[in-house]
């Protein structure tokens, strides 16, 4: 099976900077299952450096590894796929670097933006947010739970909600139809990064649209 192919099995995506391969150890057994290298502050070298550690570490798990904003890397990286933003050059322009059978994700704010990487056969998976303000993307302001429901109802690939998400609220966006969510602070923070992941895992099985305490 491809990686465009398992992307839809996915439900607890982490974005995260350079980390130790016990840290990335510990989140994947926690739950999560996808993890996305997001530094912007490394260089080429030291970005094929940390690529090997979180390759090693889905291996394992059995997870997908993704790149973030460098699909000029991907292929060097041996990621799973790369993400891109709203900014950060065109979704044609990823496929053709990364080829036909890695992953690229798209970042979305709002429902024209929705609509439009819904339609792309070149975009596998969406994120959908910011759910709520954060500092890892200052100055975006948040898209709300709105956007949540209208991606519910609306969006037929695979979704994430994404943005200031942690095991308080997360049951917010899996009543309003959320099934994927992506964190960052929530476990890259985390003193327990396992115990973390596993709390979120968990609250993400709570059926969809059920009432949240």
């Amino acid at each position: 099976m491809s990686a465009r192919e398992r992307i839809g099995s996915k439900r607890l995506y982490l974005v995260c900077d350079v980390r130790p391969r016990g840290f990335l150890a510990d989140a994947l057994r926690g739950g999560v299952d996808i993890v996305q290298l997001r530094d912007k502050g490394l260089g080429d070298d030291a970005l094929l450096a940390a690529a090997r550690e979180f390759r090693a570490a889905v291996d394992v798990a059995g997870a997908l590894f993704i790149l973030n904003d460098r699909p000029d890397l991907v292929a060097a990286c041996d990621a799973d796929g790369v993400h891109i933003g709203q900014d950060d050059g065109s979704v044609a322009d990823a496929r053709a670097l990364v080829g036909s059978d890695r992953i690229v994700g798209r970042s979305t704010h709002a429902p024209a933006q929705g609509a439009e990487a819904d339609a792309d056969p070149d975009v596998d998976y969406l994120a959908v947010g910011p759910v709520h303000a954060t500092p890892t993307k200052p100055g975006r302001p948040a898209a709300g739970l709105e956007y949540v429901a209208w991606a519910a109802e609306n969006v037929h690939k695979p979704w994430f909600a994404i943005g200031g998400l942690h095991v308080g609220n997360v049951g917010a966006v899996t009543a309003r139809g959320a099934r994927r969510i992506v964190v960052v602070r929530a476990i890259a923070d985390a003193a327990d990064p396992a115990a973390a992941a596993s709390a979120l895992r968990e609250r993400l099985e709570v059926p969809v649209g059920a009432a949240q305490p």
